[in-house]
């Protein structure tokens, strides 16, 4: 198999049939033996019906049911465990992240690079809170790490067998991969792009998720939160002392 595709979805009935529409088109301009493996983290609506009805006519489909939404990291974790191809691509549900964008990332990987990932150049359809937030979440999280994290990057990206079989090999129950990867090493690379809305439906990242994953990520790759935590406990015991 040459190369696998994890689509992580939830609640994503109103994109599935043209997200297949556009990868498939993609995977046949390349010429490849792929696979497209969608992840249900436990859709509440039509999409796991539209994800079978998929995988009954295209023996290229495949697909992992969860029994419970657990989020976005573990949803794309699964499909990692679950893919053979020698090369990866991760890439969410809501074509947000043009499918088109995978050939040239492809192409880059024939340079020796065996991760490359999506960089945005913008973000349309976004409100300005979340713009903000994000970009102080990974401003901050550069300053307080010594892993050196690509900013204004998602989870978009192309990787190669060996760093699916690292990633796999990794025992964190909380997971940051954007950071794993990162930290990891191997020979990376970005290509830029200007991020599109949303074809449909609505974001399944509000605030209280995206919030658990910014600190999911400060605490997995930064030892700071341990350190005040220290500095705060000496700080109580001296004064605890003096009264």
């Amino acid at each position: 198999m040459d190369i696998s595709v994890i689509i992580p979805t939830y609640n994503e009935e109103a994109n599935i049939n043209m997200l297949y529409e556009r990868l498939t088109g993609v995977m046949q301009q390349m010429a490849l033996k792929y696979e497209l493996i969608f992840v249900n983290d436990g859709s509440k609506d039509k999409t796991i019906s539209l994800i079978k009805a998929l995988a009954d006519q295209h023996e290229q489909v495949r697909f992992i049911d969860l029994s419970r939404n657990f989020g976005h990291q573990i949803a794309v974790s699964a499909g990692l465990d679950y893919s053979v191809g020698d090369a990866v691509v991760i890439i969410d549900a809501d074509l947000q992240d043009p499918p088109e964008l995978i050939i040239d990332m492809y192409k880059k990987m024939d340079e020796g690079f065996q991760v490359v990932y999506a960089k945005r150049k913008s973000r349309k359809g976004e409100s300005f809170f979340k713009l903000w937030t994000a970009k102080v979440f990974y401003r901050i999280l550069s300053k307080i790490t010594s892993v050196s994290i690509p900013v204004d990057t998602g989870d978009f990206r192309i990787i190669d067998r060996k760093v699916v079989d690292v990633l796999n090999s990794m025992p964190e129950k909380h997971k940051f991969l954007r950071g794993q990867i990162a930290w990891i090493g191997f020979n990376q690379t970005y290509i830029e792009y200007e991020r599109q809305e949303r074809f449909a439906g609505e974001t399944g990242y509000p605030f209280s998720k995206m919030l658990k994953f910014a600190l999911d990520g400060i605490t997995a790759f930064s030892d700071l939160p341990l350190k005040l935590v220290t500095y705060f406990g000496f700080i109580v015991s001296f004064i605890s002392f003096l009264l």
